[in-house]
C-alpha cells in the first residue's frame, strides 16, 4: 500500500504563495479557509526560512483518534480524508492537529454556526462518487483519480514542495541534500534544479586542464 506524503524543502521555498493560490483556485475553497499556507520563520533576519504547510496525512492521525463521529478515514493510498456528512463541527480535530489543518469555514462564529470542518484532501476528493458534482462541491477536484499529483506541488515554481509516494519523495530529497552542498553552494540555479552532476563534471574538466 502506498503512503502519499508532502515534503517542503525549506532551502528552496521563496514564499511566493503559488501553492496556496493553486489550491484555492483548483478546489474553489471557501473564503477564509486556506487548505495550504506558507509559514515563515525568523522573518527578516539571517536564517529566514519559509515552508508550505497543509494536512500531512499522518500515518497515525490524531484527528482520526479524537473525532467523536468517526468522520475521518484513510484511503488505500494513505490519504487522510473526512466525510462532511458525518461531521458535526465540534472542532476536536482542529485542536488535536499539530499542523492546524482542519478549519472552520465560517470562522469565529457561534458554536453550531461554524459549519463542517474543511481540510486538505491531497487532491483525492471524498466519499462521494468519483468525479461527481457532489464530490467537487464538498471536497474539490479529485486529481489522484485522474493519475495526477496535487496541484500545489505541480505549480511550485522552485519545486520546493514535493508530493507523492513517501519512498519516492524521500529519495528525491535525499539526492537534493547530497548534491547541493553547504554554505554558499546551497543557493543558485544548480541547487534549485539539480545541476550538481554537471557542476562536478566542470570541476573535473578544470582539474584535468590544470594537470595537462
Amino acid at each position: 500500500m502506498g503512503r502519499m506524503k508532502f515534503l517542503c524543502d525549506a532551502e528552496r521555498c521563496i514564499e511566493c504563495n503559488g501553492c496556496v493560490t493553486a489550491c484555492k483556485n483548483e478546489h474553489e475553497v471557501p473564503w477564509g479557509v486556506n487548505r495550504r499556507r506558507v509559514v515563515t520563520m525568523n522573518d527578516g533576519v539571517p536564517g529566514e526560512r519559509s515552508i508550505s504547510v497543509a494536512c500531512m496525512h499522518c500515518s497515525d492521525a490524531p484527528c482520526m483518534a479524537v473525532c467523536p463521529t468517526d468522520c475521518f478515514y484513510k484511503t488505500e493510498d494513505g490519504v487522510v480524508l473526512h466525510d462532511k456528512d458525518k461531521c458535526i463541527g465540534c472542532g476536536y480535530c482542529f485542536y488535536a492537529c499539530p499542523f492546524g489543518a482542519p478549519q472552520f469555514p465560517n470562522g469565529p462564529a457561534a458554536f453550531g454556526a461554524r459549519g463542517k470542518m474543511d481540510k486538505c484532501t491531497f487532491c483525492a476528493g471524498g466519499p462521494e462518487e468519483t468525479g461527481s458534482a457532489a464530490e467537487y462541491e464538498k471536497y474539490g477536484s479529485n486529481r489522484l483519480a485522474q493519475g495526477k499529483l496535487p496541484l500545489c506541488a505541480e505549480m511550485c515554481s522552485t519545486k520546493a514542495l514535493i508530493a507523492g509516494d513517501a519512498d519516492v519523495v524521500a529519495n528525491i530529497f535525499r539526492e537534493r541534500v547530497l548534491r547541493r552542498g553547504t554554505g554558499a553552494e546551497v543557493w543558485g540555479w544548480d541547487a534549485a534544479y539539480g545541476g550538481g552532476e554537471r557542476k562536478q563534471e566542470r570541476k573535473q574538466e578544470r582539474k584535468r586542464e590544470g594537470q595537462s
